[in-house]
């Protein structure tokens, strides 16, 4: 991947990279010729993506103990190759989530959750799911899905 700049059509350089501590990364890249910047922002979920596969952003890689931790924690019905569980039986829910009712999702909710493309369907739905049990929500509404998109940084996706 490069990044151009659109007023002189040169390749930026990159400058810098960050890793705040919140699970992100920005990186940032100045055009050589006016000095315009851009920066990119990753969320967790990419960056933990670009973690795993040892992609280097400015030279090096970023720190990823666990690779595709987020993905595979978010992964419903998934193999329990990726998710760490034994075949032929369903992952247990974490304590703080086990004793908890499931929320029920709205008609509306469920429509736009089918808008959702199917291979990342499952786990966006587990991960509202997750976001009303926390919070002792009983159903899922579009509103809910908006705040919670909101709240966990999510907007851009």
């Amino acid at each position: 991947m490069k990044f151009l700049c659109m007023e002189c059509d040169e390749q930026m350089h990159f400058a810098e990279r960050r890793e705040p501590g919140d699970g992100t990364f920005t990186a940032s890249f100045v055009c050589p010729r006016c000095g315009r910047a851009i920066a990119m922002l990753a969320n967790p979920m990419e960056s933990q993506l670009v973690g795993s596969l040892g992609v280097k952003i400015g030279g090096e890689t970023l720190d990823d103990p666990e690779p595709l931790e987020f993905v595979r924690a978010h992964v419903e019905g998934a193999d329990p190759a990726l998710t760490g569980g034994t075949v032929g039986r369903s992952p247990t829910p974490p304590d703080h989530l086990a004793s908890r009712q499931r929320p029920a999702w709205s008609p509306a909710a469920m429509a736009r959750l089918d808008r959702v493309p199917g291979f990342v369907r499952g786990m966006v739905k587990r991960i509202y799911g997750e976001y009303a049990t926390e919070r002792g929500i009983p159903e899922i509404t579009p509103e809910i899905m908006d705040r919670a998109r909101v709240e966990l940084g999510l907007e851009g996706m």
